[in-house]
């Protein structure tokens, strides 16, 4: 897939806008002032940093040859060190230069666009639970290290581990996310959270990214070892990262264009494509409930006994939701196949994420289909089923 118009502006050869913003930044400077070698320092500097991220499109190109001679020659005669503050690249948007959601908005719209940017979400709780950017609900094995995002701007990878014996579920233990470099905004971030050692930083003790005080990504810790939010205004970026239990979740909201912005090589994105076939639990969207029950004994295939019943694990999920949605059926299915209550609370907080970053309250609520007419089945039918296969067991 191709990125967007976004993302193909930055591909282009800009040498004729890096000229105008040198031009636009020193054009008031007077030779004669006080300041005038710092500031036109900066401006060199800054001119320098734009022709390197520009360097890739511009192979060939006479005009961005001969800009890259004449900064060099400039900085010769002003002694220009090459290390040092930068001016902003683009004066007029100075404040904003790294606010995606100002940048969008200040755009002229075309013809039939919005000038609000389309935000997607993602999350991954539980078994693992995933919400894709499309509002497709599915419940994975996905085992091991595996895309959730990758693309020009983020990647983010989890790592999935069995949760119990005789079981294909999976809960993730490790999150390992990118920010990629981005022009002068902030330089490459990597965040990893594993089971036991949720950071309130990045790898390298940083707790933000980009220059001066402008923090255009940022951690902020909302609970000690068990709640982080990274903020990345640049690309217009919320991830949450929390610990429930031993496992953990993640949700996240993202400019659709940006998110859109991957190669074809980059398609294996769980967050984009949802699960491959082969490594869904779930049927169609319908989440069939394990057979257990606290009253059968050990099976010789390893399945272990329950401590909820269906009754039970119902009544405990009714604690946390007064909609049986897509997040309260989650909450019934995990605890009959792990017993483990942090389910119940890793699905709750999966729901409040939603409602916290999720931009459209109308596609909040998902309900579960029978696999056939897409209708929510009635909870006494599913209790039938899970009787009859009990039934099944035991002859």
């Amino acid at each position: 897939m191709s990125p967007t118009g976004y993302s193909q502006q930055q591909t282009q050869c800009r040498i004729q806008k890096c000229t105008t913003d040198f031009v636009s930044l020193t054009s008031h400077l007077n030779s004669g002032s006080d300041g005038f070698d710092s500031e036109f320092c900066k401006a060199l500097r800054a001119y320098d940093g734009c022709t390197q991220r520009t360097s890739k499109a511009c192979r060939g190109n006479l005009v961005y040859h001969s800009a890259v001679l004449g900064i060099s020659d400039l900085m010769t005669q002003r002694n220009c060190s090459k290390d040092g503050p930068t001016s902003s690249t683009n004066p007029e948007l100075s404040n904003d230069h790294c606010n995606f959601h100002s940048k969008v908005t200040a755009r002229e719209p075309g013809p039939g666009e919005k000038p609000q940017p389309n935000y997607l979400f993602c999350g991954l709780f539980g078994d693992p639970h995933l919400r894709t950017f499309k509002d497709h609900f599915q419940t994975c094995k996905v085992e091991g290290a595996w895309p959730l995002i990758d693309n020009n701007y983020l990647s983010v990878q989890v790592t999935n581990v069995p949760v119990v014996p005789g079981s294909s579920a999976t809960a993730t233990n490790k999150i390992t996310i990118i920010f990629k470099s981005y022009q002068d905004c902030t330089e490459q971030k990597v965040y990893q959270a594993v089971t036991d050692d949720l950071p309130a930083a990045f790898v390298d003790g940083t707790t933000s990214g980009g220059n001066g005080d402008s923090k255009t990504l940022q951690i902020i810790e909302k609970s000690s070892g068990k709640h982080v939010e990274m903020h990345a205004r640049y690309i217009g970026t919320t991830v949450i990262v929390r610990q429930l239990g031993n496992y953990l979740t993640l949700a996240i909201r993202m400019p659709e264009e940006l998110a859109m912005a991957y190669e074809e090589s980059q398609d294996l994105q769980l967050c984009m494509n949802g699960c491959p076939t082969s490594e869904r639990i779930d049927e169609r969207g319908h989440l069939p409930l394990p057979v257990t029950s606290n009253n059968l004994p050990s099976s010789s295939s390893g399945h272990l006994r329950s401590a909820y019943t269906l009754e039970s694990a119902i009544a405990k999920c009714l604690e946390k939701f007064q909609v049986r949605h897509i997040y309260f059926h989650s909450c019934v299915f995990d605890l009959l196949t792990t017993s483990d209550a942090n389910f119940t609370a890793a699905a709750h907080s999966a729901w409040e994420d939603v409602k916290a970053l999720h931009p459209k309250k109308e596609l909040w609520i998902i309900f579960p289909t029978n696999g056939n007419t897409g209708k929510t089945p009635a909870l006494p039918a599913i209790m039938l089923g899970l009787v009859c296969l009990v039934f099944v067991a035991l002859l």
